[in-house]
């Protein structure tokens, strides 16, 4: 009995997998979950043990054996979506960014968003002028430390928290100045709310970066807002479309489809190309799923979409969950105690550290150009090491992409995004200007030299190339668009073969039936009345009966020639 009770114990141990969760405040949360677990199991685990109810706003993400991020699938077993050995790891992260933070009903829930905004902050994903970063910092401050106090708080005290890569005294100074003299009195969570409310305001609220490149070869971020699609190109936002005018979206390898409703009924196609045909479907996983949490009234409006307009062999994928609206009707009918808040405080973080000395600029910068620049190269590292952002590998085919870094790396590992003295504006932003592939290696060795190169000094390069360089990136220029042509005239291609082979197969379906039909003794009453009908006799014995004599009679010389030889 004892030796069946230990087998029996043994071999639930087995089938229990272990999972690691990395949560916002970077403290880590481990559970045993059975094999056949589904990601909903896990997450309300998780949930409970942060007494969180307002949980649809969350998910979780992790990272599959090819580097790619996913979003764990509530629907699907955890296992099998890990693709990876145990104990599996992974991070709880915002995942929708309520339109309006101060409408969350429980205090427990703003804290999450405010953390991850935090985050958010740090690696520079969240911009902002100047000034409204150095209110964003105060209220951090005003949160984690409470009022100014001259005793504990000497002069230079917030020299000691990096709430961004890098940034200058002044802006120090600015936000200690904050801090002391407009924000005294505020509890924990109010600062917190009014960090959310100013974070709410800006244009890269809630943005989550994919890199990837246009149809004419250059750099560009897709991201996802409560509010609808954007692209970010060089240091711009060349788009911004509503989620009720995006009819469609959809993906073919590493081709990114978006459909747009334009003025007077015209539409228009934005294409848009990944890395990797993995990140090509991640992005169009977050696109669905953005697009049916913030549009739709109810999730029974939700259907299943596919990857393509082909009926063939395609991705299909449905939302699961509550939408937004859903969400706000039933926070409202929260009713309990508030739950008591640990607020992690002080603690330094190995990603998004509060009370670090981090690197610091001189409050007179050089020139403004200095000031304001931000590297290429720490630019795409930051977006791409964080642990929001869509990984890219280096390919053949994406020269243009950052390249890759070692695969144990930490979110603390970004890149260092300068805050100016002046206006840092999101036309300023950390977003990377494109930079031509003949002087990519000139830049990838300023930077291990210890050089930055800035957006103006990039420019000043460009415009000293002498004109055979510029005539060699026309030629690159044409060819990469000429190559984006053939790819899309292989796509058709297949296409058309798909529907062919199928075409074929139908035709070897019906003959089939057809065999069927005039040569076998099925007793079935619906076959008996087709065989007699007079068009059916004279098809058999004009056309059918021939035809087979024929192909019996090339058979038996087929085999004839085989045996004499």
């Amino acid at each position: 009995m004892l030796s069946r009770l230990m087998s029996g114990s043994s071999r639930n141990l087995e089938r229990e997998q272990s999972c690691t969760v990395r949560l916002l405040d970077d403290s880590e949360y481990t559970c045993n979950i059975q094999r056949d677990a589904k990601g909903q199991y896990l997450f309300d685990l998780l949930c409970h043990h942060l007494n969180l109810l307002e949980k649809d706003y969350f998910g979780l993400r992790f990272v599959d054996p090819d580097k790619q991020r996913h979003w764990l699938e509530f629907t699907k077993s955890v296992v099998k979506q890990m693709r990876s050995q145990p104990p599996y790891s992974m991070c709880f992260r915002v995942k929708f960014y309520p339109t309006d933070p101060s409408a969350l009903k429980e205090e427990i829930t703003r804290y999450l968003l405010f953390l991850q905004i935090k985050r958010d902050l740090y690696h520079g994903r969240l911009l902002c002028k100047t000034s409204d970063a150095a209110l964003l910092a105060a209220y951090i401050l005003q949160a984690e430390i409470g009022d100014y106090d001259a005793g504990k708080h000497p002069e230079g005290y917030s020299s000691k928290f990096q709430f961004f890569p890098k940034h200058s005294e002044k802006l120090e100074k600015k936000i200690a100045e904050i801090h002391k003299m407009e924000l005294s009195g505020l509890i924990p969570a109010s600062a917190e709310l009014s960090f959310l409310r100013k974070a709410q305001t800006l244009e890269t609220y809630g943005v989550d970066p994919h890199p990837c490149k246009d149809v004419s070869g250059n750099a560009a971020f897709l991201a996802f807002t409560p509010y609808g699609f954007i692209v970010l190109q060089g240091n711009k936002r060349v788009h911004f479309i509503r989620w009720n005018d995006v009819t469609k979206m959809k993906f073919e390898g590493k081709t990114f489809y978006v459909s747009v409703n334009q003025k007077e009924d015209r539409k228009m196609i934005l294409t848009y190309f990944a890395s990797t045909p993995e990140a090509c479907k991640h992005l169009w996983k977050c696109g669905v799923e953005n697009q049916s949490f913030y549009k739709l009234e109810k999730s029974s409006q939700v259907r299943t979409v596919s990857s393509s307009n082909v009926f063939f062999k395609g991705s299909r994928f449905r939302y699961s969950g509550r939408v937004a609206k859903e969400v706000m009707e039933s926070s409202a009918k929260i009713k309990r105690e508030p739950p008591e808040i640990h607020r992690s405080g002080l603690v330094p973080s190995r990603s998004c550290p509060s009370i670090t000395h981090g690197p610091r600029l001189s409050s007179v910068p050089r020139t403004r150009r200095r000031a304001v620049h931000i590297s290429i190269m720490e630019g795409l590292e930051s977006l791409r090491d964080s642990a929001h952002s869509t990984p890219v590998r280096s390919t053949s085919h994406s020269d243009a992409f950052l390249p890759c870094t070692p695969a144990g790396m930490s979110e603390g590992n970004v890149g260092e995004t300068t805050f100016a003295d002046d206006m840092y504006s999101p036309s300023e932003s950390v977003l990377p200007t494109p930079v031509a592939e003949q002087n990519l290696e000139l830049l990838l060795g300023r930077q291990i030299n210890g050089t930055p190169c800035s957006i103006e000094e990039e420019n000043e390069s460009e415009a000293s190339t002498p004109a055979a360089g510029e005539e060699g990136v026309e030629v690159r220029s044409l060819c990469l668009c000429t190559h984006t042509h053939t790819e899309q005239m292989n796509m058709f291609v297949c296409s058309v073969i798909r529907l062919f082979l199928v075409s074929l197969g139908l035709l070897f379906v019906l003959l089939l039936l057809l065999i069927i039909l005039t040569e076998s003794e099925l007793d079935v009453a619906f076959l008996q009345d087709i065989r007699q009908t007079p068009e059916f006799e004279q098809f058999h014995y004009q056309y059918f009966c021939p035809l087979r004599r024929w192909f019996a009679c090339k058979l038996r010389l087929v085999i004839g020639l085989l045996i004499d030889t």
